[in-house]
């Protein structure tokens, strides 16, 4: 498994000086790539490197030719994900114009994906431009090539950060933001060995309730919602008054929703991996394009604040924070098909629309089952999973990630 060790640089005027100039020809290299790929539409990052790396050898000089090559291999990942953007956008758009054309409406703009540029990026560094040194008293030492030869430049590691030091060192990423010079040195730690459990746990992910559990927990806090509308209101309210102390306190507030989220994500997915037994299964649902699928994400209704929450969502950093927390436990992490899990009575099977009468409530017109619908669609989740390995014929414990994970998930 893999973990991130964030150390902070302090590097002298004249290496912060060598720095900044690193870092400014290493994003000129990405963003010369990252256009010649996205105006062509190519995404190979063979054809990128022999159409860009000989001119861009020949204007940076002084740049080392492994942080050439990282900027394409940036430049590359950042076209392709364009790209696909795009793509997907052309056909919403697609789709939405037919939709207009049956209701009598005009049909929407079309808002294309922009081409991928940075002002200052990060810089990626492999094994070969850079190396680190631990020393027992949480002192290290790293060497970062750059475009006026190699910086050695002393770090410190934090206490939490000490079992790490032990793992095979990997890439790292030189950070500057905010005055701050920061490396992400990756490495790679052996997985834990834990004999597997047969428990398997429905995990129902929400807007109104961030997480609950099959085994009947509900995680989260109610603060949580108000925390992120208060800080909202606010940058709204300053947005629109637009004085010169307003957009002082815009600055300050610059981040901190951002922070806010990922700081809710950090306790939630803490909380859930700790109620799970090691060497369990969390089962979770596949959210990906959720917002293009979802009803409430579509059309110009007026629920703009379930619209914006849905949006400002970030259910993808939590469910990284749950597998790297997990994997660290020994715990298996997997996803299924997430359609009709709140429509589904988990005890008869029956689905349909109406049995989820309130965001709050279920009740089956079948057999009449009444349960929290959350708590219904957390077990509906975990007998899913179920469902599909004894449909592959696979043993509980060695069984494999149900193959209704990849599909597309709808509202």
């Amino acid at each position: 498994m893999q973990r991130t060790i964030v150390v902070r640089l302090r590097p002298a005027p004249e290496q912060a000086e060598i720095l900044r100039a690193t870092l400014e020809q290493y994003t000129a290299c990405f963003n010369e790539v990252a256009r010649e790929g996205f105006t062509t539409g190519c995404k190979n990052g063979v054809e990128l490197h022999h159409r860009t790396y000989a001119l861009l050898r020949a204007r940076y000089p002084a740049l080392p030719a492994p942080l050439v090559c990282s900027a394409r291999v940036k430049a590359t990942e950042a076209v392709t994900s364009a790209l696909t953007w795009n793509r997907r956008r052309e056909q919403a758009h697609a789709e939405a114009v037919k939709r207009a054309a049956l209701q009598g409406k005009a049909p929407p703009a079309f808002r294309p994906v922009r081409c991928p540029q940075s002002r200052l990026t990060s810089l990626r560094y492999d094994q070969r431009s850079y190396w680190v040194t631990w020393a027992e008293d949480g002192r290290g030492m790293c060497s970062l090539s750059t475009v006026a030869g190699r910086l050695l430049l002393p770090f410190r590691v934090l206490p939490h950060q000490a079992p790490f030091q032990s793992g095979k060192v990997c890439t790292a990423d030189l950070c500057f933001r905010r005055g701050r010079w920061s490396l992400h040195i990756v490495v790679l730690l052996p997985d834990p060995v834990v004999t597997p459990s047969p428990e398997v746990i429905g995990v129902d992910v929400g807007l109104t309730h961030p997480a609950v559990t099959s085994s009947r927990r509900f995680l989260g806090e109610k603060r949580w919602k108000e925390q992120d509308r208060r800080i909202f209101r606010l940058r709204r309210a300053l947005q629109a008054k637009g004085t010169r102390s307003a957009k002082r306190h815009l600055k300050r507030l610059r981040g901190k929703r951002f922070r806010l989220h990922r700081d809710h994500d950090h306790v939630l997915s803490k909380r859930l991996v700790e109620q799970a037994p090691a060497g369990s299964t969390l089962v979770l649902e596949n959210l990906t394009h959720i917002r293009e699928t979802s009803r409430l994400g579509r059309g110009p209704g007026k629920r703009t604040e379930a619209k914006r929450r849905l949006h400002s969502w970030s259910f993808a950093q939590l469910f990284s924070f749950i597998e790297y927390k997990a994997q660290a436990k020994g715990i298996r992490v997997v996803r299924i098909d997430p359609r009709h899990t709140s429509q589904t009575c988990s005890r008869c099977g029956f689905q349909h629309r109406g049995n989820r009468r309130t965001p709050a409530e279920f009740h089956c017109r079948a057999c009449g089952y009444r349960l929290h619908a959350d708590l219904n669609a957390a077990y509906t989740i975990r007998d899913r999973y179920l469902t599909c390995l004894a449909q592959e014929g696979t043993a509980l414990l060695s069984g494999p990630t149900c193959q209704a994970a990849s599909r597309v998930p709808s509202s």
